[in-house]
């Protein structure tokens, strides 16, 4: 702090002595200069770290120099100090991106607090998010330790997420490795959680809500009380990517936030037609066999009958007479279309929208290495996240729909994790071929590493022979077969993935908007 050096300028500096040794009793270094001429000659020679502009001088008046202050050091913050309460006054320095405005008369109190606030407040809160930290650490590794409920684990999982952006802000906490440590215990501990309880969840009416229950839960009471909803998919969004675009929306609605719990495995060919149909998939697969495509090799076909899916539900749930209306979005001019359109959808009474993009940004990211530069860690894909969503059809979509006097449900129908460590898998050549999760014949795993489901039909996931299991990765592990071991692990580690257990997979958001 010591080495932060301040200009101030004013015609009447010398009046300004005793406020320039409280502040400098502070630790500042402390420049007087009596115009704007000498300001800008000042800054030309000399670093400062922030400059306290009077506003009425003779020559240059103070906005004059703001301006030339900014053509020399576009980012300075400036904290303008005048005699002048015009309101238009202040409005326009603002526009000029003053980062402070005082009004005579001052006390050096003031002046102190208003630069302290401006050089210091990232170091000071940076300090309290360190120590914030670590009474939350101690908290929630006590909790864990003990064994959470599901609804325990959903708010360390929330709050963990938050603590993400948190970190995000604040990089130089120090608590980085601290962070990360606790994250793989508590997805060890969430393993072992999940394997112990999920069968009771999904063969009972008893919470948490899981994938099969969320347009019941969270779309059709507010269709039934005639409500218009537009319902949007964003494929693979984890709950610490939505909050760091929540923002971005919040000047257009209020936000409730609520979770559920992907089912197993966390797929897309389980999960989103488990969300549409209102089914688990041994359900499906006994109700509509033309509909289920697991053995598909085409990624993409596996929930090619959503729509119809979705109007099963809506038939059994009584919605039927409504009007509705479904739309799958992989490409930017797919987006664009529907941007352009949106406004012709204010008569229907529900649209569903699916918008890939985010799902395809993350395998694009295992693929290339320019996307694997660019966010190298989760942070960092929080960052492009954020810099495509505020860019996006979607984003303007959102906007637009904002004034629709309709709600909006946001969701995803899985998470994913970041693939660090390689468990060895052996399979014939019938398995399938994913990352975090393998159906097939007689598959062999660590089980310390996995989950080993040697009976389907208790996971409610289908079993078209007694030797057919599936198995489901655990914590950040990725399945590796023997053959080319090493290459395929040099090739995944460090890649999102999805469809095995772990708090980023299993617990994600259902977030409700409501126009403003």
């Amino acid at each position: 702090m010591k080495d932060k050096k301040i200009l101030w300028v004013d015609d009447e500096i010398d009046m300004l002595r005793p406020h320039i040794l409280f502040l400098e009793g502070k630790g500042y270094s402390v420049k007087g200069v009596a115009s704007g001429e000498e300001a800008v000659e000042a800054l030309g020679a000399g670093k400062f770290d922030l400059v306290l502009l009077d506003e009425t001088m003779p020559g240059k008046s103070g906005l004059e120099t703001l301006q030339e202050i900014k053509e020399i050091s576009a980012g300075m913050p400036v904290i303008m100090i005048t005699k002048n309460e015009a309101e238009g006054l202040m409005e326009q320095a603002i526009g000029m991106k003053i980062d402070d405005y005082l009004l005579k008369p001052i006390n050096p109190l003031q002046i102190y607090s208003a630069a302290k606030r401006l050089l210091e407040s990232h170091q000071i809160q940076a300090g309290a998010v360190s120590k914030d930290y670590l009474q939350v650490f101690r908290r929630v590794d006590d909790l864990v330790s003990s064994g959470p409920t599901w609804e325990e684990w959903s708010r360390i999982h929330q709050e963990l997420s938050q603590w993400d952006i948190e970190f995000d802000k604040f990089s130089s906490t120090g608590m980085d490795q601290i962070h990360v440590d606790l994250r793989k215990k508590c997805n060890f501990e969430f393993g072992g959680f999940v394997e112990k309880n999920y069968i009771e969840w999904i063969n009972s009416d008893k919470p948490p809500v899981m994938s099969p229950d969320v347009m019941r839960r969270f779309v059709f009471p507010r269709l039934k009380k005639g409500r218009k909803v537009y319902f949007i998919v964003i494929d693979c969004m984890r709950y610490d990517q939505w909050l760091a675009i929540e923002d971005l929306l919040a000047p257009f609605y209020d936000i409730q936030r609520d979770n559920y719990f992907s089912i197993l495995p966390t797929a897309t060919p389980y999960s989103r037609n488990a969300m549409f149909s209102g089914l688990y998939p041994l359900d499906i697969r006994r109700r509509h066999p033309d509909y289920w495509l697991e053995k598909s090799r085409d990624e993409f076909s596996k929930n090619r009958y959503e729509q119809e899916l979705m109007q099963e539900q809506l038939k059994g749930s009584g919605l039927d007479r409504l009007s509705a209306k479904y739309i799958k979005i992989y490409q930017t001019e797919e987006a664009n279309e529907i941007r352009k359109q949106v406004d012709s959808y204010r008569g229907i009474d529900f649209v569903a929208m699916v918008f890939n993009f985010l799902d395809i940004l993350a395998h694009g990211r295992s693929q290339s290495e320019i996307l694997q530069e660019i966010a190298p860690n989760e942070g960092a894909f929080r960052s492009l996240m954020r810099s495509w969503f505020s860019h996006s059809a979607l984003f303007e979509i959102l906007r637009k729909m904002s004034r629709h006097e309709a709600d909006v449900i946001i969701t995803t129908d899985h998470g994913s994790i970041l693939g660090q460590k390689a468990s060895l898998v052996h399979g014939n050549r019938e398995t399938s071929t994913n990352l975090r999760y393998k159906f097939g014949e007689n598959i062999n795993c660590d089980q310390k590493q996995t989950l080993l489901i040697r009976k389907p039909e208790d996971y409610r996931l289908p079993s078209e022979s007694p030797s057919k299991n599936y198995i489901l990765a655990k914590e950040n592990y990725y399945f590796v077969y023997p053959t080319n071991f090493h290459e395929y692990e040099r090739q995944y580690q460090g890649t999102f993935q999805h469809g095995g257990i772990s708090l980023e997979e299993m617990i994600i958001p259902c977030i409700t908007l409501v126009p403003r």
